[in-house]
C-alpha cells in the first residue's frame, strides 16, 4: 500500500508548527532528493525529520532532535499503517516552548497520523485479463455491462468490436456468457491495477 499523490498537513503543538509531507517513492535516491527539495523550501526550519520505507529498507532521521524522538515515531506510524514505498518528512518550526521527550514523540507521530487522514492510499492488485470480440449487434447488448461491472481496459472498433477487460470476480464470466448467448471471453493474461484502499 502506498500514496496515490503527495500530501501535506500542518499541526500546531505548544506554538511549534509541524508540517508533514508524505510522498510515494520507490528508491532511496528519490527519498533523498525529495528530502533535499523540502529542506530548500523550508531552509529556515528548526528541523526536518524523516522516515522512509521501501521493501525491507527502513530509514529514519531525528535531524538534531533528541535521539529517538522524531525519526522513529514517524517510521512507526508508516509501519503501523502498513505502508510501503513511502517517505514522510516532518518540518518543525520551534515555537519557543520545549516539549520534552514524550511530547516530541507524540507530536511527530501525530503530525504523520493527521497527514495520513488527508491522503489517498492505493495498492497494486493483479486481475485476470480477457478479450471478447463480438459483432456490433451483440456488442450493443453487453457494452453497458462491461463498462459498469468489469475493469474495462480498452475497446477496439473494427469490422467487429473487441473489448479488453479485467475481472475482480471470475464468476462474472457466467453473466457475460448470458449476454453473448454462450460466447466465452478469451483469457489473455493478467493486469496490474491500482486500487484505492478504503
Amino acid at each position: 500500500m502506498y500514496l496515490k499523490e503527495e500530501t501535506s498537513n500542518t499541526t500546531i503543538v505548544e506554538k511549534s508548527r509541524f508540517i508533514c509531507y508524505l510522498k510515494h517513492v520507490t528508491t532511496e535516491e528519490e527519498y533523498k532528493s525529495y528530502l533535499t527539495s523540502i529542506r530548500k523550501m523550508h531552509h529556515d526550519a528548526t528541523h526536518v525529520c524523516s522516515a522512509f520505507v521501501c521493501g525491507s529498507i527502513r530509514r529514519s532521521s531525528d535531524d538534531g532532535e533528541p535521539s529517538g524522538t522524531a525519526g522513529v515515531p514517524i517510521l512507526n506510524v508508516l509501519d503501523k499503517k502498513g505502508l510501503d514505498e513511502t517517505c514522510a518528512l516532518v518540518v518543525r518550526y520551534f515555537g519557543g516552548i520545549k516539549l520534552g521527550t514524550g511530547g516530541l514523540i507524540r507530536a511527530y507521530g501525530n503530525a504523520v497520523s493527521e497527514c495520513l487522514k488527508q491522503a489517498m492510499l492505493v495498492e497494486d492488485r493483479i486481475y485476470p485479463k480477457y478479450a471478447l470480440t463480438l459483432n456490433y449487434e451483440t456488442a450493443n447488448k453487453i457494452g453497458y455491462y462491461l463498462k459498469n461491472s468489469t475493469i474495462l481496459l480498452d475497446t477496439v472498433y473494427d469490422t467487429d468490436i473487441t473489448y479488453y477487460f479485467a475481472l475482480e470476480d471470475e464468476r462474472q464470466l457466467e453473466k457475460i456468457k448470458e449476454f453473448t448467448r454462450g460466447i466465452i471471453p478469451e483469457k489473455i493474461g493478467e493486469e496490474c491495477i491500482q486500487k484505492v484502499v478504503e
